[in-house]
């Protein structure tokens, strides 16, 4: 008896080996689609670089900020493995910072913001490629002043283009700001 129950787990175990080992394979086939599809993605993003002019509004509306002119530079750097984001409000002092980079093949970004702290974020291209949408993933530094959760670009055509960015306030109340950005002039995407 004990023989007829070992040569049924043995012939279930030669039977279920392939079938595992093909199930890995495909995972790990779908692992790469998506490195190569972020991959995409970031090249995408990095057609960005260059100078953009535009206009801020803001839901809930600040009225400091509601109506604002914005100036946007976005830069390759780092032998083009890295992308740097820098806003400029008018009337505000500070010019928030974003990094966005391929972290282990994934589309990345780290917001070095003005609350003090440095949220990160993972993106994600729609199928028609017209729109990367970023998604909170863990903040370094106090989260006292809340942080940015969100970001969603839209691709317009090469000269135009909208950011969307989601900055959760204390007690987690959303408070989004929308840009349409025009170029003023393009850079590339030559390595530096």
């Amino acid at each position: 008896m004990k023989q007829w129950l070992f040569s049924l787990f043995f012939a279930l175990s030669a039977v279920a080996s392939p079938a595992f080992a093909q199930s890995s394979a495909h995972q790990h086939e779908a692992a790469g689609d998506l490195v190569a599809a972020d991959a995409k993605a970031f090249e995408k993003l990095k057609t960005l670089a260059g100078s953009w002019v535009g206009q801020l509004t803001t839901t809930p509306a600040v009225p400091d900020v509601t109506g604002s002119f914005v100036q946007l530079s976005l830069q390759v750097t780092s032998r083009g493995h890295a992308l740097a984001h820098e806003m400029s409000v008018s009337g505000l002092p500070d010019h928030p910072l974003t990094m966005f980079y391929l972290d282990g093949g994934r589309m990345t970004l780290t917001h070095y913001c003005d609350a003090g702290n440095r949220p990160r974020m993972v993106g994600k291209m729609s199928p028609d490629g017209k729109t990367l949408e970023f998604d909170f993933v863990d903040l370094s530094g106090s989260n006292d002043r809340g942080h940015m959760h969100r970001a969603v670009f839209t691709f317009i055509d090469d000269n135009h283009h909208t950011e969307e960015w989601t900055y959760l306030m204390p007690g987690n109340k959303p408070m989004r700001a929308h840009v349409d950005l025009q170029r003023t002039n393009f850079e590339g995407t030559a390595t530096r």
